[in-house]
């Protein structure tokens, strides 16, 4: 489990680090970033919140753009952030924007071309916590968060392992890929025509069944954009409703699909998963 620094950078006293790594899983290179706040060393090890960003985003997105590190600083909590899909020249791609790299949709392909390198939901599942808590001074304690893209596969990660995760949170998450034009693309492309197979990655489905009580907090800006045909929340919402499962959902009324509505309530969801973190 050999990894490369790319980049390293003194950020409110902690650290946030890039590096590169063979993976095992996704038969490519792989990039992510870590932040490392002061509190975190040998005989100090700090949990971590995973982030999973959306679709044509990478690791710099959140890191640059969510003003995320200071209060992740305070708190004394890492930041992981993976790749949104493999990428390589081997690696199988589309013209389009939402199909193939930066569009992994955190599924384990099973069709051709796209099973041999698109495994992102073990990757984030297994290969990279593995890694990420050989090298670094964190523990095994997790939460995750993400934003669209990156929402549903936070949702569908932590409802489809509750026991891996303490919290999980969301921005203007993919709440019903079965039914919306980004997911149903992906979904025919890397799982195949059987629907069945889908309602695995589906997170209004998977909310219905589960027996876990884990703490789910879900942020959306009322003037997004992708609301009403991408996004569907209020399915997730009547979902989690069959199964009594309590969830903290937020319409935020004038904000959008962006970044500044990210970073105006990223501290919020830091102070929700440190809740959980540190009990």
């Amino acid at each position: 489990m050999i990894i490369e620094n790319i980049s390293s950078n003194k950020v409110f006293n902690g650290w946030h680090k890039q590096y590169s790594h063979a993976s095992n899983v996704l038969h490519c290179n792989m990039r992510f970033a870590i932040f490392l706040p002061p509190q975190a060393t040998a005989v100090n090890k700090v949990p971590v919140v995973y982030w999973l960003s959306g679709l044509t985003c990478n690791d710099e997105n959140f890191m640059q753009k969510a003003g995320a590190l200071k209060i992740a600083a305070e708190l004394g909590i890492a930041i992981v952030v993976p790749d949104t899909s493999p990428r390589g020249n081997d690696v199988p791609d589309n013209k389009e924007y939402d199909l193939g790299m930066g569009a992994g949709f955190y599924v384990n392909a099973t069709q051709a071309p796209w099973n041999t390198h698109y495994q992102m939901y073990d990757y984030v599942l297994h290969e990279l916590p593995k890694l990420i808590e050989a090298h670094f001074p964190v523990n095994d304690v997790r939460s995750i968060s993400g934003h669209s893209m990156g929402g549903h596969g936070a949702l569908v990660l932590a409802l489809r392992n509750p026991e891996v995760y303490r919290s999980v949170s969301a921005f203007s998450p993919i709440c019903d890929p079965l039914h919306c034009p980004w997911g149903t693309k992906a979904m025919r492309a890397y799982l195949g025509d059987n629907t069945d197979t889908w309602a695995k990655y589906n997170a209004s489905e998977l909310i219905k069944k589960t027996k876990s009580t884990l703490p789910i907090r879900i942020e959306q800006g009322e003037s997004d954009p992708f609301l009403s045909d991408q996004l569907h929340p209020q399915t997730f919402i009547d979902a989690a409703k069959v199964n009594n499962h309590p969830i903290i959902f937020n319409l935020q009324p004038g904000f959008d699909h962006s970044y500044y509505f990210i970073s105006s309530f990223i501290e919020d969801h830091l102070r929700f998963h440190a809740l959980y973190l540190k009990s």
